[in-house]
């Protein structure tokens, strides 16, 4: 089985996804003959033809609404905003528009399209390349919401995302494109929408965390062990739909809970886990739940180290959960 980091594993899936299905289009900033920014749609330009690996002027607006249109009428269009940053002047057409739909139409009009998107920091690209915005469009009825950590996972979950009836946005962890790598088949499987993996079993308490953040976090608890703290680690991989269900039998059995997440803290998706998990099993909790998060201000450049929540910072506040007497 190959080894592949992210960004061949999301280029094996769209060539998988367009090879089985002529439906299937990509399209965004240099996605064609470029092969993408990131070169995450490398050789699909040749492989498939500028009418199906289609390079865009730079306007989001103009290519998710593009991508809708091409979704109304049949196709299954995977757009690119090159990065997350840059998603803001197509949000209208998003949370307006493509969230909307099915509804607005009583089921007639699904419009199954993926947004692809790397987002996060840790790439020294300051505060216009380094944000997290999966709280907005968790928030918006009508969207999905995919964040992989690793390749297998990745793979996975976009070739499902692609088969999806619904809206979906794949958020990419570009801190981790090409340092995340693992064995990936070469054929077509999927990962279903809406179910957590549990990365390490453990009892002491539950850390939950996805994308980039997950090996931060998986690197704490590994710290942690050594001084015999056994730590429970999901990753997310489908932020919403949200399997809670996994998500509350670990906290029942560990009794204590961590959320790590790199967007700021204020409405971050961190306070709506807690919230869910306070609503569902506030009685088996020995001890306040603990957010372990990005800071509530711009994106910093040179501060970015402090700003993300590296294992450092999650290992103390294990220790300090560990030790509350509750």
């Amino acid at each position: 089985m190959p080894v592949m980091n992210i960004i061949e594993a999301v280029n094996s899936a769209l060539r998988i996804a367009m090879a089985a299905d002529d439906r299937v289009i990509v399209l965004g900033e240099d996605v064609g003959k470029f092969g993408g920014v990131f070169r995450a749609t490398k050789g699909l330009h040749e492989e498939f033809g500028p009418d199906r690996a289609l390079d865009t002027p730079l306007a989001e607006g103009g290519i998710i609404g593009t991508a809708i249109g091409m979704a109304l009428y049949g196709l299954r269009p995977v757009a690119e905003i090159q990065f997350a940053d840059f998603i803001y002047p197509a949000f209208d057409q998003i949370v307006s528009e493509l969230a909307k739909l099915r509804f607005r139409s009583g089921g007639q009009y699904p419009a199954p399209m993926v947004i692809r998107t790397p987002v996060g920091g840790g790439i020294k690209g300051g505060h216009y390349h380094s944000q997290s915005p999966e709280a907005y469009f968790i928030h918006t009825s009508g969207l999905k919401v995919v964040a992989p950590s690793n390749p297998y996972d990745a793979k996975g979950l976009l070739l499902s995302s692609i088969d999806d009836p619904d809206p979906v946005m794949f958020l990419e962890p570009k801190r981790v494109y090409r340092a995340a790598k693992g064995e990936v088949p070469e054929g077509a499987y999927r990962i279903p929408l809406g179910k957590a993996e549990i990365v390490r079993p453990g009892q002491t308490m539950t850390v939950i965390a996805w994308g980039a953040m997950l090996h931060e976090a998986k690197e704490a608890v590994t710290q942690a062990e050594k001084a015999g703290l056994d730590c429970e680690l999901i990753d997310l991989r489908t932020l919403w739909p949200l399997d809670i269900d996994t998500i509350v039998a670990s906290v029942q059995k560990t009794t204590r809970v961590i959320v790590v997440h790199e967007a700021p803290r204020t409405c971050g998706y961190g306070a709506e886990l807690l919230t869910l998990i306070m609503e569902r099993a506030f009685y088996h909790l020995t001890a306040q739940p603990v957010r372990v998060t990005g800071f509530d201000t711009p994106f910093p450049y040179t501060l970015e180290d402090e700003y993300l929540p590296r294992a450092p910072r999650i290992l103390n506040a294990i220790q300090k959960l560990a030790a509350d007497p509750g």
